[in-house]
């Protein structure tokens, strides 16, 4: 894909005037990506994309216990399986031109092993998934969807806390571009591609009782 694009490109006759327009607003760009970091905050969720500051408004309380539930199935079996690094919400993920804030993103133990304490920018999570609202949907199956994969993201999910659903995706590193693996719902199971073992009922993501015993099958496994 990205080839064909290139070759596309190297086809016109003003390629060269295009170019050099291109590298001038990529240039304008970065710097206001400097400015964005340096202006990026703790307390605030935000993300750079294609030279736009993306705010992020609060989400309703299905969105977070989705989150907060898988967050608590992720983050646990990781740690006790020492596999990698599960982060969310304020992980900030340095693409090549943009920076995003994922839900949740999980990266492998080689990965993890280099992170330090004072790092802010992370490189291309293992998987990330994404939580779909009103507001981020065109974004998540849009710019992100192609973002992630063209960096190398190995898997992808996005929850929907409505349907109580989950899209699972994988990348095609031929042509790096996600693949769907499947649509799940409340009574099928989830197994992660990347995660060696995580394995989950998609209803432990959107009910409490059934979270707390599989995390605790997860801990015993």
């Amino acid at each position: 894909m990205f080839s064909s694009r290139v070759a596309d490109l190297l086809e016109a006759p003003d390629a060269k005037l295009v170019i050099e327009r291109a590298q001038a607003i990529l240039n304008d760009e970065s710097q206001r990506r400097r400015e964005f970091r340096e202006w990026l905050r703790d307390d605030v969720k935000a993300e750079f994309i294609n030279g736009t500051v993306v705010m992020h408004s609060p989400v309703k309380r299905r969105h977070l216990e989705a989150s907060k539930y898988l967050v608590n199935l992720l983050q646990n079996y990781v740690a006790i399986h020492n596999l990698g690094e599960v982060d969310f919400e304020k992980a900030l993920v340095a693409l090549s031109r943009n920076d995003y804030e994922p839900d949740i993103c999980y990266w492998n133990k080689e990965i993890a092993a280099s992170f330090h304490d004072d790092q802010m920018e992370h490189p291309a999570p293992d998987l990330i998934v994404e939580i779909l609202s009103r507001t981020t949907t065109g974004r998540d199956r849009g710019i992100k969807f192609e973002d992630y994969a063209a960096h190398g993201v190995r898997e992808y999910w996005m929850i929907d806390p409505v349907r109580q659903s989950l899209e699972q995706y994988k990348l095609d590193e031929d042509v790096m571009a996600f693949e769907e693996v499947a649509v799940l719902f409340r009574e099928d199971t989830l197994e992660s591609l990347t995660i060696p073992g995580f394995r989950i009922p998609v209803r432990a993501i959107f009910d409490k009782a059934v979270n707390m015993l599989t995390l605790q099958e997860l801990i015993t496994r």
